[in-house]
Formats: C-alpha cells, structure tokens, sequence
C-alpha cells in the first residue's frame, strides 16, 4: 500500500459517523446491508448517510450494489487488511519477534493479531 492511499483511507474516516458506518459496515461482512438500515442502527438522517457513504466509497472502503431500489454497502475488508498490514509491518524494524511484550500489553484479541515469526523464521 501506497502512503497516499494510506492517507485517503485515513481522511475518510476522520468522521465519527463515517467510522462508524464502516464499522457496522465490517461488524455485517460480506453480507453487508442496505442504506435505509445502516440509517436506522446509526440513527442518521438518510441524506446525511448518503454523504458519509459516498467519502467511504470514494476512498474504497465500502462498494455499493443497486438491489431494485435499495442500495447495498459492503465493507472492503481486503482493503482494511491491507492497511493493517501497512501500518504494523515496519513494527520494531520489521522484526516482529521483537514486539512479543508489547502485544501482552494490547486490549487486542491474540486471534486477530498477525503471528509472531520464530526468531530463526524470515517474515
């Protein structure tokens, strides 16, 4: 991932209401759900939605698909990896084993965070 795709992904969820969406957004997987739903559980005007829904897609964290009249939106979970794994793979100079003691000290569940190589392994 590029720093400047890094950076629009972040821009884009500097909104509370656009985190939030994403998040419900992740919280459904691929699934996803429909405007009018993600409106309701965030208990926001449709027209505002619709303004947060088009940055998100902007920066392609969420697609949308025409179902009829209703417009689904899914999260890029693929996308989000990718910036997970931008932002931690320089983690202690590209030498995870190293950061052993402060995952320990994370709020993280050990399930989603990458494995910690061997000291001997090449990541």
């Amino acid at each position: 991932m590029e720093t400047r795709t890094a950076t629009t992904i972040f821009e884009s969820l500097s909104s509370g209401w656009r985190l939030e969406a994403f998040r419900l957004l992740v919280r459904q997987g691929p699934e996803g759900m429909v405007a009018g739903d993600i409106a309701s559980a965030l208990d926001i005007s449709p027209s505002s939605l619709s303004f947060h829904l088009k940055a998100l897609a902007h920066a392609g964290l969420v697609s949308v698909e025409q179902e009829g009249r209703f417009q689904r939106y899914r999260a890029n979970i693929p996308l989000m990896l990718d910036l997970i794994a931008y932002l931690t793979e320089e983690c202690c100079s590209g030498q995870p084993e190293k950061c052993a003691d402060l995952r320990a000290a994370s709020c993280c569940p050990e399930a989603v965070l990458p494995p910690i190589p061997a000291a001997d392994e090449k990541p």
